[in-house]
């Protein structure tokens, strides 16, 4: 994001959304793929709406989960594809986790993708697509991520938080939030405008809803930082009792943005969930998010944008592009070369250093893969900033 003052906006989505539906759907495939054979192959997308959720995509797992013909075994699909939507919290008449009609169209892997893709003789693992990953950090918070898609995430986690513990019942899983925060000098000084949309009961009103989101917004905001009272939007449509797959069909991979930086930062256009760590929209993105990371942890710059390039079946990156938009304190091209000396980039690489193959991703399909805290399973280990010490020492920091 640029120096100046400016007013910057961004979004999240709730776990109910019907897009993070679907991802969530997607990302226990992976997960149930994955905790069987750590070298499982999925492409997995799933589609939501009305009492109907479709999954379909390609795979290559273990005999647990897939026939000696290749045929994937669905009712395993269909099992943890409720479980997740019972985890959501939809039971009502037009999605339930019960009653949904359920269909899997999972199919085995192209032998020309996994030709490409395998390691064999004395080719390493190449990528799984071509194309280019984003990473970015900047110090606008402790979690080195923009201010407004951070501050938009923690206001639905609270919600859905409170919601699952039974302390707002009058609200339903699906919800989204926009914060606009006004930057002075490239810095957040406070929120312009807040808008918060949530499925309710039919039994509360506009105002109800609007008193019990209020102190949500309040906790997460800075204090000091909450809109002018017309510029604080709660269900500006007046109502939102129909939602989720029921008011909107949801697919896997539409919300690109609020899984990443809330448009503070490129996106090459791939999207993460449902895709297991060979592909390179996932684990090349983590990678990239991983470096900037440490690069502004390590007080190297305020903001980093780096750029990682692939081609199908080709292990090592295109290139490695590293951008710390004018307040950088070391140089970029000699950045770029540590920053490969200190993380091999090809995607077996990527995997082997941040551990990733590993049932962890169900939990990364809300609330962004990033700004997140690292776990002890290895659950969100592209946000460690171990390459801190490293990084000074090459630069004499």
């Amino acid at each position: 994001m640029r120096k100046g003052d400016f007013v910057f906006t961004s979004e999240s989505v709730s776990e109910g959304h019907p897009d993070k539906v679907a991802d969530r759907i997607s990302d226990s495939v992976v997960d149930l793929f994955l905790g069987a054979d750590p070298e499982a192959r999925v492409g997995c997308e799933t589609l939501v709406t009305t009492q109907r959720i479709v999954v379909a995509g390609e795979v290559r797992g273990p005999k647990s989960v897939v026939e000696k013909n290749g045929k994937v075994k669905a009712a395993k699909i269909e099992a943890l594809a409720r479980k997740a939507v019972k985890d959501i919290g939809y039971a009502q008449k037009g999605f339930h986790w019960k009653t949904a009609k359920f269909a899997c169209y999972l199919h085995a892997q192209s032998v020309d993708i996994a030709q490409g893709v395998d390691a064999k003789g004395n080719k390493d693992e190449g990528a799984g697509d071509q194309g280019m990953m984003f990473g970015y950090a900047c110090n606008e918070t402790p979690e080195l991520m923009p201010a407004p898609i951070q501050y938009a995430h923690n206001i639905l986690r609270e919600m859905a938080e409170a919601r699952h513990a039974g302390r707002t019942k009058e609200l339903e899983p699906d919800a989204k939030s926009q914060v606009t925060l006004r930057y002075v000098d490239g810095k957040p000084v406070g929120a312009t405008a807040i808008v918060v949309s949530t499925q309710h009961s039919a039994k509360v009103d506009q105002d109800e809803v609007r008193e019990i989101v209020r102190p949500f917004v309040k906790k997460v905001l800075p204090e000091g930082w909450f809109p002018p009272e017309k510029h604080f939007y709660v269900n500006p449509t007046g109502k939102f009792v129909i939602g989720g797959p029921d008011g909107d069909c949801g697919l896997t991979g539409r919300k690109i943005i609020v899984d990443t930086y809330g448009g503070a930062a490129p996106h090459g256009g791939g999207a993460f969930s449902g895709k297991d760590p060979t592909k390179v929209d996932r684990s090349a993105a983590y990678a990239a998010r991983y470096l900037a990371k440490n690069v502004v942890a390590a007080g190297l710059a305020d903001r980093c944008t780096i750029q990682l390039a692939y081609a199908i079946g080709v292990s090592e990156p295109l290139s490695v592009y590293v951008d710390t938009q004018g307040t950088g304190k070391a140089d970029e091209e000699k950045l770029s070369k540590v920053l490969q000396q200190l993380m091999r980039l090809t995607p077996r690489g990527i995997r082997e250093h941040l551990g990733l193959n590993k049932p962890i991703y169900t939990r990364t399909s809300s609330y962004g893969h990033f700004g997140r805290t690292p776990e002890k399973d290895g659950g969100f280990s592209w946000e460690k900033t171990d390459l801190v010490k490293d990084l000074k020492s090459a630069f004499n920091v």
